[in-house]
């Protein structure tokens, strides 16, 4: 199978399985070749959240059968690796460009972008409700501009999220100093 005929949905359902997306993750760490040991255990460690050397048998023995009976076969049939079950080496065959919109990015590390727009809009309501009611220095003409203010920081928060999710992503407009 050619890049050609790896259509969206069959790129949906060969990593619809985190223990692929792992294995393809760590073949495109590695340049795109490894042995089966230590893939086993890499994908372990990710599943139980420990150091490599910190796998136990019993997890490394529950990877290994899944992946040679199951996944790693899987991905073979649709032209993803190149699995040589004799010397136990794998091959990452299409470019791997073309899975990464398929792939977990940086799972672990990803912010808490509802909990910043949430702060936002509880801080914006309540300077809004105390700017309304003519709390304090501020009064009821400022609110219009507390309003504004409030829709310009959520903007700007927006614009960072979308930035920091892709950040290959072109701008709409030309920037020369880019």
């Amino acid at each position: 199978m050619t890049d050609e005929t790896l259509t969206q949905a069959k790129l949906f359902d060969v990593f619809s399985n985190a223990r692929r997306r792992q294995t393809v993750r760590y073949l495109k760490r590695n340049r795109g070749s490894c042995d089966l040991a230590p893939l086993v255990e890499q994908v372990a460690a990710w599943e139980n959240d420990v150091a490599p050397e910190d796998v136990t048998r019993t997890q490394r023995r529950r990877v290994y059968i899944s992946l040679y009976q199951t996944h790693l076969p899987m991905l073979e049939d649709h032209g993803i690796v190149n699995w040589d079950v004799d010397s136990h080496t794998i091959e990452l065959l299409p470019d791997p460009a073309l899975f990464e919109p398929y792939l977990d990015r940086n799972v672990g590390t990803q912010r808490d972008w509802h909990t910043l727009y949430a702060s936002i809009t509880v801080g914006g309501v309540f300077v809004f409700t105390l700017a309304a009611l003519s709390v304090g220095p501020l009064s009821a003409a400022t609110a219009p501009l507390v309003a504004v203010a409030i829709s310009i920081a959520i903007l700007v928060v927006a614009a960072v999220h979308h930035t920091a999710r892709r950040p290959d992503a072109a701008l709409p407009l030309p920037v020369p100093f880019r």
